[in-house]
């Protein structure tokens, strides 16, 4: 097993990553439900502490591995069985989530994410039999890392539910995010921008796939019972967030920002924020479906702050670890930030607010759209009335018929 070249050219996600992706369409679905469920019983915080559990074990298991195949998928036999083996763990985690939700029980869910770990060290052994030097110190500290904890975590499957369990999985999930920081102090391991940020897109996609499907489930099981006049506001509403959504966070080329160091940490960590948010909108919706048409015990204003809050969240955070590299005026970088503002402003429009919501969300990207195509026109009119250069002595242009001088050229290196 040898590194990739980070600057390999038409570098892109392979099948077998795009299978193992899809995997994860089933976990990040479990997480939804049950969020759903707590929400729409009146358990909204026990249902946020267990969906920010839960889905940073789904997050963390992703992170792994697509910053492992980044650096040294070779796609051989023993790479494909090993993912296998970590997509078998994928499905054992998915399968106790609702039992983690519902009983504090993370038995199941502890073992589905061992299984994944355990195939991960092997990768990293094999990825230090193939290296020398700092590199070999590297990949031996992951695989370290990430046999050992997964102890821990075993642990934290039996101990009682309440603040014991809360507060050792804060301390376990720590020591899971300082894995790479201290791996990586022997030497950095090797990345492709645009293969990273090609990974992260069809994450997003995912979660924002399942909030179409979940969005969908509830219209239909509402219509089905025959209340679907009320629901034209958030399936319409929905609709909007989901495009806005996609729109915002895929008009940035991220990969010509993305850098080593510190900001790659603060990217690749932040995106937890991002795809949390994503996939909580669609339980949102489902939510505020059951609000409406009254199958939920609770009020208009948790059914519309269970869509408005995870969507204002992903509009920040989008902006703030992603889209604001790709505004370079005060005027496009207040846009965003103040979109979120407006759609938290939205929770307090009654039946309306899920609609009022997707509207601010599709006019930010409206806005967006044209202080670019101001900008974009401003500077090509500027170019066309920018005065042409002409001679010191003379003040005239420069004759095109004579060879123009040229400077020595720098030296390779220089």
């Amino acid at each position: 097993m040898v590194r990739r070249d980070p600057g390999e050219a038409h570098r892109a996600a392979t099948p077998l990553e795009l299978l193992f992706d899809l995997c994860f369409v089933v976990a990040v679905a479990q997480a939804g439900d049950r969020l759903v469920h707590a929400v729409v019983h009146g358990h909204t915080g026990h249902g946020v502490a267990g969906y920010a559990m839960i889905f940073f074990a789904i997050w963390w298991a992703w992170m792994n591995f697509t910053w492992f195949a980044t650096a040294y998928d070779t796609d051989d036999v023993p790479y494909r069985i090993a993912t296998l083996v970590q997509i078998a763990g994928v499905l054992i985690l998915a399968a106790g989530v609702p039992r983690a939700f519902d009983q504090a029980d993370y038995t199941v869910v502890v073992a589905g994410y061992v299984v994944m770990r355990l195939a991960l060290t092997t990768q990293w052994l094999r990825a230090a039999r193939g290296e020398r030097g700092g590199p070999r110190t590297t990949a031996l500290r992951y695989a370290a890392g990430v046999v050992l904890l997964p102890v821990g975590w075993t642990a934290f499957g039996f101990l009682p539910r309440g603040g014991v369990q809360t507060w050792v999985f804060v301390l376990l999930a720590a020591a899971e995010l300082a894995v790479p920081v201290v791996a990586e102090r022997s030497g950095p391991t090797p990345w492709h921008p645009g293969h990273i940020a090609e990974r992260y897109g069809l994450f997003t996609l995912i979660v924002l796939g399942e909030t179409v499907v979940a969005a969908t489930l509830a219209v239909q099981r509402a219509v089905d019972r025959g209340s679907s006049t009320d629901l034209l506001p958030i399936a319409a509403g929905g609709l909007l967030i989901v495009f806005a959504a996609y729109w915002t966070y895929f008009i940035v080329p991220i990969h010509e920002h993305l850098r080593g160091g510190n900001s790659a940490f603060l990217w690749g960590y932040g995106h937890y924020l991002v795809f949390c948010s994503a996939a909580a909108i669609g339980a949102g919706l489902h939510a505020a479906v059951e609000q409406v048409t009254g199958e939920a015990p609770i009020g208009a204003l948790t059914g519309a702050a269970a869509v408005t809050l995870p969507t204002a969240g992903f509009v920040f955070f989008t902006w703030l670890l992603h889209a604001r590299h790709y505004k370079p005026s005060l005027r496009q970088q207040i846009v965003l930030p103040l979109t979120a503002a407006a759609i938290l402003a939205c929770t307090f429009a009654g039946t309306w607010a899920v609609l009022c919501a997707g509207g601010v969300a599709a006019a930010s990207v409206a806005v967006s759209l044209a202080i670019r195509h101001h900008t974009s026109v401003s500077g090509t009119a500027e170019d066309r009335v920018r005065p042409v250069p002409t001679s010191p002595a003379t003040h005239e242009p420069p004759r095109t018929d004579q060879e123009v001088p040229r400077r020595p050229e720098t030296p390779p290196g220089r």
